[in-house]
């Protein structure tokens, strides 16, 4: 059983000839909202591309915003653990999406910043606590000790890219990193190698893009070369890839089938549009590799 501490938000999402630069106005085409937030992507893609028994945390406004996420997280089947925060906003998020599929995202965290450490509920019966950083980070170093001490096995994507103390990182069973994200936590940039190299935990899982991705599992390397589809919007496919990933190791799946399922669905998820309502389900995902 997985347990997903992190944030939700409602995604604000226009599509756009190209994203803008610098003080540029685009005249944009489609405008909808949907359901999503890093936590929340990869607790629906646990459940539903994953096959997992998921239960998230997160926090919520007392405001209309909140009801589809979630009516969204419940629909897959998540177990809700919800923080009501009466005096602040449910997290929002502003994305332009290009023609080309790729995005640029500007997150509102509202009440996704009022977690605490005293809200996480019990860890018997979990087997892995993932996290995401659009939480206070105080707070998911509190809820890494926690799991750490129980024996539950602590999976964090390092995004947004911020630099992490180093107690934090020497709790994580398993990181998951973008490149940049991953320059970021290795102190400056340089090649793949070099940036590992200078990251003291056992397990890092770095996305690629069009490349794929890789693993450095202790001293062994994995890669897994991406699977090609007509990008439509990649909002979203990180975070299902994340969700798969856990899903797959939560069932005891070995290091490149779990990388092989993940890659699967992140492709998938780029094909249709929006952050949740792009996650597969497991039979898509699997009818998919076979």
């Amino acid at each position: 059983m997985i347990l997903v501490a992190g944030s939700a938000n409602l995604d604000f999402v226009v599509r756009a000839s190209h994203i803008p630069a610098p003080g540029e106005t685009v005249l944009g085409s489609e405008f909808k909202t949907y359901p999503g937030g890093k936590g929340a992507n990869q607790a629906l893609a646990c459940a539903r591309a994953g096959g997992a028994a998921t239960h998230m945390l997160l926090a919520l406004g007392a405001d209309a915003y909140a009801l589809p996420l979630e009516a969204s997280l419940k629909s897959a089947g998540v177990q809700l653990h919800i923080v009501r925060v009466s005096d602040q906003a449910t997290g929002t998020a502003f994305i332009c999406v290009a023609e080309d599929g790729q995005n640029a995202i500007t997150v509102a965290p509202g009440a996704n910043f009022f977690l605490t450490a005293a809200d996480l509920p019990a860890l018997a019966g979990f087997s892995h606590l993932l996290m995401q950083l659009e939480i206070p980070l105080p707070t998911v170093l509190a809820y890494a000790r926690a799991a750490r001490s129980q024996g539950v096995r602590v999976v964090l994507n390092a995004a947004p890219a911020q630099a992490l103390p180093a107690e934090l990182l020497q709790l994580i069973d398993v990181l998951v990193v973008n490149q940049g994200e991953l320059e970021v936590l290795a102190g400056g940039p340089g090649s793949l190698a070099e940036c590992l190299s200078r990251i003291e935990v056992p397990c890092i899982v770095v996305t690629l893009g069009e490349q794929g991705s890789c693993a450095r599992i202790g001293n062994s390397m994995l890669s897994q070369a991406a699977f090609e589809v007509n990008c439509i919007d990649s909002t979203g496919a990180g975070d299902t890839f994340c969700g798969v990933l856990v899903a797959a190791l939560a069932r005891g799946d070995e290091w490149q089938q779990a990388l092989r399922q993940a890659s699967a669905a992140g492709a998938l998820a780029c094909t249709r549009v929006g952050a949740q309502s792009s996650i597969p389900t497991q039979s898509e995902v699997n009818r998919f590799l076979a």
